[in-house]
Parts: structure tokens; C-alpha cells; sequence
């Protein structure tokens, strides 16, 4: 009997010793995955750490998410040590680059090592930090890491019509293709209708600057260096207008632009400019919810092959010699041999190109691996002027847009949340272009017009002290105000078309709670008011599920047939969502 005690008891310690250790482990590496602005959520929280160890946060851009966590977890499974002993213990946040640099410079983020998509931030970032403290954020050169080329998604049987993968296929064709009123008759598929293409914003994703600045090299027949003339000419600025007449979708990040391709089909976006490892995920990884395999096209006469440099931000004050030693040796790891093998499965490409590529950096998933930096060129990355510059002529030769905000204010959204909001769409109001049109309808027993669809600069000064003054009360029509905002926004566009203006239009909606009016049913809503099928250049409404109460449910669906997008926020993320919003405008 006292044996079976003893071995019983030795069971349950060792039980209980198993489970602390993963539980130990589970906070300590955590795959923090938040696709944010790079604000102070993207920092990892302080976290127990075993004795003797030490805590290296690494802010990343998510293109490489899956292989930093990959590596990040085998590399604090070996227990690696600085020069003292202690144990290095890394912890990764993935965000994006522009947002990271941003919270880096305004101190909301303080990672020990920093590893955005392209040098261009790097370069950004040092610029803003010399301006400041008469040095870089960084004491040695970033080292890059991997791979992960910019070019072009397309359905594959579209990309196959151009001649892929045998022809090069360049940023000429695709504006040739773009501004061709007989759209993909001239290729004789007229069943395909017109070309419709999508990229994410250059001034908040990484994507959206590298194939914006691709795009200028491509047009300007330039492969070595770029002048701020060059981005500011004629010829170049002609071909932008045309591309952007016909960009259906921008957005924050590029995999929202294959999420669309995925949910809407071919009817909705044709391609898509993002990087080669959006596009091999998704056909590996999502592939039974495609109409068509997707096609990855490197640009012909060069691409921006982003290769993910590594900061050690070890003239930052938050940053202490061990730390940056112990940055170091990661950054060793990471470029070791069996990790940039690793990197091939996780969709990028090693540095070493006498590694050779494999399944599934293949044809059968989309891309070419007989392409090399020897075949298609790798472009410059943009220095600040350029970036600027890019960003620039986006700006003026995008596509404009109507958005008419639309928000509750019901009694629910007392207090917090309707101070928040008011604060956050003052400064929503303030990001637009001076040259879009906005609108205001607030709802609670039924909905108000404040304002009708107008030119934001002439608008923008009062509608935001109109904002900034709303209080709430009363019961909430969400329906009824969904209703009368797509009818608003439907005479405008009836309006702008008959004038022979071509614009995009979205409505964003921001709720805390169900409809608690009645006099128009969720089913009529969505039978009279809202379209059957999203389409590309229809009115796409944006829903925020502002705090728990809100129906979520319904919200996601309004998104859905809109071809919109629903994000959810409380009183601290309000912000960063609008943030987000107007990347989409």
C-alpha cells in the first residue's frame, strides 16, 4: 500500500511539474499576431520569464510570420545563451512596416530588434532618429534575412492569356490591359469584361510603396536609379491615372486583397499587387476555396526583391548592450543554413540562392523558380525623397472617393464610447483628401442627415465641430439608417456618373448594438437595400462592431454582400480601425 502511495504521489508531481512548464512556456513565446498600425499593442507585454533569462522583443512585418514563428520557437527550444549565461528568450510581434517605424519614432513601441519589409523604412526611420539624436536608430547596417519579391496576383487562367509564365509580362501591360475600354475582349476573352485590379496604400503598407515604386521604375524604363523627376513626369503620372481608374480595391495589407479574391471570385478583383509569399500561401493553404489557382508574374525589367532587413536598435535607450548581443545572436540563427532552408516552406526564398527551391516554391503553386535576381533584376529600394515622391503621385492620381460615415448614437454609446468616437471620426474626417466627398448620418430612434455627400475641403472645418458636439440618447435603427445610407449613397452615384466621374464609395458604419426600432425588418434590409453580390466597383460598407454589444452577426453580413469589411474596436482601438478604414478609401 505505502508503495502504491509513493508511486501516485510521484505521478501526480511529475503531472503537475509537466503543466507548469507549459504553461511557463505558452506565455513566454507567445505568436502575438496582431496586424495593427505597429502601436503599442504590437509590443509585447511583460511576461515571466524563466530565472536568468533574458527577453528580446522583435517587432516584424507579417510577410514573414509564419517562418519567424517557426524559427523563433525551435531557437528558444535550445536554450541559447548571451556571453554572461543568460538565456535568450525571443518574443515576436508581426505588424506592419510603416505602422511599426511610426510607433518606434512616437515611442509607443520599443522592440529590441526591428524587421520591416524593405530598407526603405530602415532608411526612413534613421533619417527621423538623426533628426533627433544626431545618430541612427541603429549603430551597424540592418542585415537582410530573406526574399520575398513584389509583383503581381492573378487568376491563373487570366495570367496564362498574357503568356505566363513563358512572356514577360510588365507594369505596361497591365495599364495597357487596364485602360482598354474593350477590357479582355482585346485578348478575345470579353466574357472576363473589364480589368479590374487592386494594391494595397503606399503610405501604410510596405507592399503598397515597393509596387507603387516598382510601377514608376516600370513606366520610366528604369532599372538602376530613380530621380524625384522621374516620379513626378508626365509620362509616368499618365499611366498611374490610368491604373488608378481602373484599382478597384486598396487597402492596409495585401493579404485582405487575396481574402477579397478568395471570398468575392473571379467576378470581383482579376489581380492584385502583392508579394510572392501572399500568393503561394494562398493557393498551398487555401486552395480548395479558389475558383482558380492563383498566378504570382514577377514584373518584366525588375521587381523590388524586399529582403526583410534586421535592426538591432542598439541606439535606442531602451536597448542595453546584453540585449543587443543577445539581438545578435538571433540574427545569426536566422540566417543560418538549416533556417533559411526552413524559409522555402514557409513560402520565401533564402538569401543564398545555391539553396535550391522546392515544393512549394513552384509552378504547381503558382510561382516560377527559374526566376532569380539574375533574371528579373532586383530595383533600388526608395530612399525618403523617393517614398515621398511615390506616395505623392498616388495621391494625386488615385481614384477619389465619396464616403459617407454613418454612426450611432444611441443611448448605449453614452460616456465613453461616444466621446471616443466623436474624436476618432474628427480625425477620420481630417485624413480624408481635400478632394473627396464625405457625408455625416447619425441615427439613434431614426436617422439624421448632418450632411450630404460633399467636397471634404470645403466641409471638413464644420462637419467636425458638428461631430465633436454629438451626445447620445434614445434607441437604435440600425436598419432603417443602413437603408437610407446605400440610398444616399445610390442617387450620388447615379449622380457622378451621369457627370462621367468615376469614383469609389463607402460607407462606414460604426454600432455598438442590435436594432432596437423595428420599422425596417433585418430581412427587408437585406432584400430591398442591400445588393445580392458584391461587386468591384460598387458601394462597399464598412462596419464597426464598436464594443461587445454589437451584432456582430449581422454587421459581418451587411460587410459580406457589400464587398466591405468588418472591424471591431472599443474605446482604445477605435482609432487604429479608422486608420485602417482610410487606407481602404
Amino acid at each position: 500500500m505505502n508503495r502504491t502511495r509513493i508511486t501516485f504521489v510521484v505521478i501526480m508531481l511529475v503531472t503537475f511539474c509537466a503543466i507548469g512548464l507549459i504553461i511557463l512556456f505558452g506565455s513566454i513565446i507567445p505568436a502575438l499576431t496582431d496586424r495593427g498600425n505597429g502601436s503599442a499593442s504590437d509590443t509585447p507585454a511583460a511576461t515571466p520569464l524563466p530565472e536568468g533569462s533574458l527577453l528580446i522583443t522583435l517587432a516584424s512585418s507579417n510577410t514573414k510570420e509564419s517562418w519567424l514563428n517557426q524559427v523563433t520557437a525551435q531557437f528558444n527550444s535550445e536554450n541559447h545563451t548571451t556571453a554572461s549565461g543568460q538565456r535568450i528568450v525571443v518574443e515576436v510581434s508581426h505588424v506592419t512596416s510603416g505602422g511599426s517605424m511610426n510607433a518606434i519614432l512616437d515611442g509607443s513601441s520599443q522592440p529590441i530588434a526591428w524587421s520591416p519589409g524593405d530598407q526603405s523604412w530602415v532608411d526612413q526611420a534613421n533619417e527621423a532618429w538623426r533628426q533627433r539624436y544626431n545618430k541612427p536608430l541603429a549603430s551597424q547596417a540592418c542585415q537582410p534575412t530573406v526574399y520575398a519579391p513584389l509583383g503581381f496576383a492573378m487568376w491563373r487562367p487570366m495570367a496564362e492569356v498574357l503568356g505566363w509564365p513563358e512572356k514577360p509580362i510588365g507594369w505596361d501591360t497591365i495599364v495597357d490591359l487596364a485602360a482598354n475600354p474593350e477590357g479582355w475582349a482585346s485578348y478575345g476573352r470579353p466574357e472576363w469584361g473589364q480589368f479590374s485590379f487592386g494594391h494595397s496604400h503606399p503610405a501604410y503598407a510596405n507592399s503598397g510603396l515597393l509596387s507603387m515604386t516598382s510601377f514608376v521604375y516600370g513606366i520610366a524604363g528604369r532599372t538602376d536609379s530613380l530621380t524625384v523627376a522621374d516620379v513626378y513626369s508626365d509620362e509616368v503620372q499618365t499611366a498611374m491615372r490610368a491604373l488608378e481608374e481602373n484599382t478597384a480595391r486598396y487597402g492596409r495589407q495585401a493579404p485582405a486583397l487575396l481574402e477579397l479574391m478568395a471570398r468575392e471570385g473571379t467576378g470581383y478583383l482579376h489581380a492584385a499587387a502583392v508579394p510572392e509569399a501572399e500568393v503561394v500561401r494562398f493557393n498551398v493553404e487555401r486552395g480548395d476555396e479558389l475558383t482558380f489557382p492563383l498566378a504570382f508574374i514577377f514584373p518584366a525589367g525588375g521587381t523590388i526583391w524586399a529582403d526583410h532587413p534586421y535592426c538591432i536598435l542598439d541606439n535606442a535607450d531602451w536597448v542595453s548592450d546584453e540585449q543587443a548581443e543577445a539581438a545578435g545572436i538571433f540574427l545569426d540563427y536566422l540566417l543560418s543554413d538549416e533556417q533559411q532552408e526552413a524559409a522555402i516552406d514557409n513560402y520565401l526564398r533564402p538569401l543564398d540562392s545555391r539553396i535550391a527551391l522546392h515544393n512549394p516554391m513552384t509552378l504547381d503553386y503558382g510561382t516560377d523558380p527559374r526566376v532569380t535576381p539574375a533574371t528579373v533584376p532586383p530595383l533600388p529600394s526608395p530612399n525618403a525623397d523617393i517614398s515621398a515622391a511615390v506616395i505623392d503621385i498616388f495621391n494625386l492620381n488615385k481614384r477619389k472617393a465619396t464616403v459617407l460615415i454613418v454612426i450611432d448614437v444611441s443611448g448605449s454609446m453614452e460616456g465613453e464610447r461616444i466621446k471616443t468616437a466623436r474624436t476618432a471620426t474628427v480625425e477620420f474626417l481630417q485624413r480624408l483628401d481635400p478632394n473627396d466627398q464625405v457625408g455625416v448620418i447619425i441615427f439613434s430612434d431614426e436617422p439624421v442627415v448632418l450632411e450630404a455627400p460633399a467636397r471634404v475641403g470645403d466641409v471638413v472645418e464644420g462637419l467636425s465641430g458638428r461631430v465633436g458636439g454629438l451626445v447620445a440618447d434614445g434607441n437604435t435603427a440600425l436598419y432603417q439608417s443602413v437603408c437610407d445610407a446605400v440610398s444616399l449613397m445610390q442617387a450620388q452615384q447615379a449622380e457622378d456618373a451621369a457627370n462621367g466621374e468615376s469614383r469609389l464609395y463607402g460607407i462606414v458604419l460604426l454600432s455598438d448594438g442590435e436594432d432596437t426600432v423595428g420599422r425596417v425588418t433585418e430581412n427587408q434590409m437585406f432584400a430591398t437595400c442591400l445588393p445580392s453580390q458584391a461587386e468591384a466597383d460598387g458601394i462597399k460598407i464598412f462596419p464597426i462592431a464598436f464594443g461587445d454589444a454589437a451584432d456582430t452577426e449581422v454587421l459581418n453580413r451587411i460587410a459580406t454582400v457589400s464587398g466591405g469589411r468588418l472591424f471591431t474596436a472599443d474605446p482604445q482601438s477605435i482609432g487604429n480601425v479608422y486608420i485602417s478604414i482610410s487606407a481602404e478609401q
